[in-house]
């Protein structure tokens, strides 16, 4: 999982040309977002072309106001012009790998 600054992530964002893709945000310090990494790794693992990016919130100030992102851990799925999905509820791997692997077959 590639991790992005906030300039990269906008860049990111802006491409036209972008499928669709996740980023997790996440902060050092939080225990619940190092379990939430452990999940996205082995879905990693089962799905290497996810296109999955992460991001240290605390060096997003611009992003998480403009997203209004509530807390961490949160997996914002970006599509190119429609609005975001937000996903804040991490109970398993089975619901993540549900959740995330339509962005691999819309590639």
């Amino acid at each position: 999982m590639q991790e992005l600054s906030q300039a990269e992530l906008i860049v990111k964002v802006n491409q036209a040309n972008e499928g669709p893709f996740a980023v997790f945000m996440y902060t050092p310090l939080c225990g619940t977002c190092k379990v939430t990494e452990r999940m996205l790794d082995i879905i990693m693992t089962m799905q290497p072309s996810l296109p999955l990016v992460k991001c240290n919130i605390n060096f997003l100030p611009q992003i998480s106001q403009e997203w209004q992102i509530a807390s961490v851990p949160c997996i914002v799925i970006v599509r190119p012009g429609s609005v975001k999905e937000y996903i804040y509820r991490m109970q398993s791997v089975d619901e993540l790998y549900r959740k995330l692997k339509p962005l691999v077959e819309q590639e």
